[in-house]
């Protein structure tokens, strides 16, 4: 009877202000909109990521999608998170991208934040990775139509989702899933029997899962937002795919009908799922990445205040060496795709076009709230990157890796000095040069600091 007497007054006093014409003030809140737009090519595209394929795709295991959600807080300001099964954009493909959505939806590039899952079932996109593969110029011209249409996809669909606010309420956490595993320090073939015998696998990993869930105010789910640390390289073969990453997002859209799921990649480029190369491993992978979703949706996550911050700047990345015209003219003997490249920047050079000495990356830096920090940065980016920034600004610091423009592997100090395929891998991506120089982790690390604390 006491209760009873407690809610009486507080349930006259509100329908006396509605009797009046008022209700008790509402609190202010996110406005956010989604939209999704299929893009699994239509025609048989070459894919991207493995330099042993030597045929276009040929069947699709899962669809591939752009998923878009945009925020907006009480006073005006926007942030949009474009998800995608792709390998990652590249720099042409974002500048034209990040142009026509200042031009049609008055956004600041601060404001996109382009991410991609780094599937390799996906397709080669227009200037990156063409001299991975033996292309012909029909195949060009069909990558470049597809790059352009994708282009317009994605402009289309981050228009349609601003189109259609709707109240939010924004929380975040971190769960765990542990197939990643560090590729550089446990060889693959022994990876399977190291972990059957309850070996302690070498090297650091990140197995956290960020997870930002999106709720409708009265409390239904509408958007789930993940990530985690690891290479979307389960499988390899002529099917298009989201990988292990598409397999969580549909699992966690049958669990959640109504909402939309978005991965993002994280900073997995020394990371593998291991062991690999089979569908159901694939499937599996995709179900213990959901199920640290679930588990991370079941706990008390923090809310996020409707308040946000957009920073991005580009920090000038300078190669310890630019190729030389000889170094060009013995590389380009060799029927690789480091052969390729040195074909087609000697015809550069020929053309009186000076190759360059440096490259303009990427850094974006988003505060969600009060507190969620959340860093992108471009390129395949190590795991150290994550670890040292989730040690300088605390425990629930999110980055992305792969964002806004794919152009290259992006080492810490240590796999700098340690070498190997991480610390360069330059002739993958075509860049004219072998290596970064030494100091590349203090000078992205450097305008980490300046955008978290101007």
């Amino acid at each position: 009877m006491r209760h009873c007497r407690f809610l009486t007054p507080v349930v006259s006093l509100f329908l006396l202000l509605l009797l009046l014409g008022t209700s008790p003030a509402a609190e202010p809140t996110w406005l956010v909109g989604m939209a999704r737009a299929k893009i699994t090519p239509e025609k048989g595209l070459w894919m991207a990521g493995y330099a042993a394929r030597d045929r276009p795709a040929e069947g699709t295991l899962h669809d591939l999608w752009v998923k878009v959600l945009t925020l907006q807080t009480p006073d005006g300001d926007r942030a949009v998170v474009v998800a995608s099964d792709l390998l990652g954009f590249s720099q042409c493909m974002y500048d034209a991208i990040c142009d026509e959505l200042k031009r049609r939806c008055d956004l600041e590039r601060r404001q996109v934040m382009l991410t991609a899952s780094h599937t390799h079932s996906s397709p080669v996109l227009r200037s990156a990775l063409y001299d991975i593969y033996p292309l012909d110029r029909q195949q060009i011209e069909l990558i470049d139509a597809y790059s352009r249409d994708l282009e317009k996809t994605v402009v289309e669909t981050v228009a349609k989702a601003l189109s259609q606010p709707a109240p939010a309420v924004l929380c975040a956490g971190e769960g765990r899933t542990n197939f990643a595993v560090n590729r550089r320090n446990n060889p693959q073939s022994q990876v399977g029997e190291l972990l059957a015998r309850g070996a302690e696998l070498q090297g650091p990993v990140d197995h956290r899962v960020p997870v930002l869930a999106i709720r409708r105010p009265e409390g239904p789910l509408r958007a789930i937002l993940f990530s985690y640390a690891c290479h979307c390289t389960t499988l390899s073969g002529y099917q298009w795919s989201g990988d292990y990453a598409g397999f969580a997002q549909i699992a966690l859209e049958r669990s959640h009908p109504d909402a939309l799921a978005m991965f993002h990649a994280g900073c997995g480029a020394d990371q593998n799922p291991l062991p690999r190369r089979e569908v159901r491993i694939c499937q599996r992978y995709g179900n213990m990445l959901s199920a640290a979703v679930e588990e991370t949706l079941r706990t008390r996550l923090r809310p996020i205040a409707p308040r946000l911050q957009t920073a991005l700047d580009f920090v000038e990345l300078p190669f310890q060496e630019t190729l030389t015209e000889p170094q060009l003219q013995a590389a380009a003997k060799q029927g690789s795709y480091a052969g390729r490249r040195a074909v087609r920047l000697l015809k550069q050079l020929k053309e009186g076009k000076p190759l360059a000495t440096s490259y303009r990356y990427p850094v974006q830096v988003w505060k969600l709230g009060d507190q969620q920090l959340w860093i992108s940065l471009g390129g395949e980016v190590v795991v150290d990157y994550a670890l040292r920034f989730k040690e300088a600004f605390g425990p629930t610091t999110w980055t992305t890796g792969y964002a806004n423009d794919v152009m290259a592997y992006i080492p810490s100090r240590r796999v700098w000095e340690e070498g190997g395929y991480e610390a360069g891998a330059f002739s993958v991506y075509g860049l004219p040069t072998d290596r970064w120089t030494p100091e590349i982790e203090q000078r992205i690390a450097a305008c980490v600091e300046r955008l978290v604390r101007p």
